[in-house]
């Protein structure tokens, strides 16, 4: 009979060494799934933070880009303007071009006929004292 129990107890040993390993299992299976859980939630929390920085990044760079959009607008209307400017200050330089040709062009004509009336004096004068000498001949 001694070597019952010590059978007995084996048998009584080998469960509680079963139900040990049993309960370690489902602990080690209960802090994985722990671990797990909290390993998506890091996971999640990095996407959503990088979604916001990405959010920001794109914000960042669409506001740099309406900017340039704006300033880009404002230079052409600008420009257009500028060149209406322009056209108008040309226009205007081409009459005065003109006009100034035309008071030149009358000029010489003055200066052609002062000097016509100087040659028409001169012939006069010439003819005159001709007309004198052959009169007092």
């Amino acid at each position: 009979m001694d070597g019952a129990k010590p059978l007995a107890a084996a048998a009584g040993g080998k469960q509680e060494l079963e139900e040990a390993l049993l309960q370690i299992v489902h602990q080690h299976h209960r802090q994985f799934l722990r671990q797990r859980q909290q390993t998506e939630r890091a996971k999640e929390g990095a996407l959503r933070s990088a979604a916001r920085v990405a959010d920001l990044l794109v914000d960042a760079v669409d506001g740099g880009v309406q900017e340039l959009f704006v300033n880009e607008k404002r230079i052409e209307l600008e420009a257009r303007a500028l060149l209406g400017t322009i056209a108008r200050y040309r226009r205007q330089t081409d009459q005065w071009l003109a006009a100034t040709n035309e008071i030149n062009s009358v000029l010489k004509e003055i200066g052609d006929f002062e000097n016509w009336m100087k040659i028409m004096d001169f012939d006069c004068k010439s003819i005159n004292a001709a007309i004198r000498n052959i009169h007092q001949s």
